[in-house]
């Protein structure tokens, strides 16, 4: 179930980062503006799979987005931690640009890091029955 809270997670994630940095690049923003937009694209994309899922289930909007901030800040404020700070930390990885090898893999790298560091989190969330826990209860 923590897998499969973080694969989610990751999604979310994934399709914001690369976004955001797909219109900073467009854009010809520097790299703290591109950053920053990824990660708001994140949080939202990452929110925005999990709010899908519960309003499928006949939950209220107030109440499904109250569940998606509870179940998802934590991990997706850890993924985002790890990956960016992968990213950032990796040479020449912040100034690769779309087109470019560097970009793909410290990109793959980071995530797949952050999903390393990410499962174990959502487990200990889930067996506080936390975070994802309340997720599934309206999954029937």
């Amino acid at each position: 179930m923590a897998a499969q809270a973080t694969l989610h997670c990751l999604t979310g994630c994934a399709i914001g980062e690369i976004l955001g940095m797909i219109i900073g690049t467009a854009f010809g923003w520097g790299n703290l503006p591109t950053m920053v937009l990824a990660i708001i694209l994140a949080f939202f994309f990452g929110y925005a799979l999990t709010l899908r899922g519960i309003l499928k289930a006949g939950v209220d909007f107030k109440t499904a987005f109250k569940v998606a901030l509870a179940a998802d800040t934590l991990s997706i404020v850890t993924m985002e931690i790890i990956d960016n700070g992968v990213i950032a930390l990796w040479p020449g990885a912040m100034d690769a640009h779309l087109d470019e090898p560097l970009f793909w893999s410290a990109l793959a790298a980071s995530l797949a890091l952050a999903f390393v560091v990410t499962t174990p989190v959502n487990k200990w969330m889930i067996g506080r029955g936390k975070g994802h826990a309340v997720v599934h209860q309206y999954h029937h």
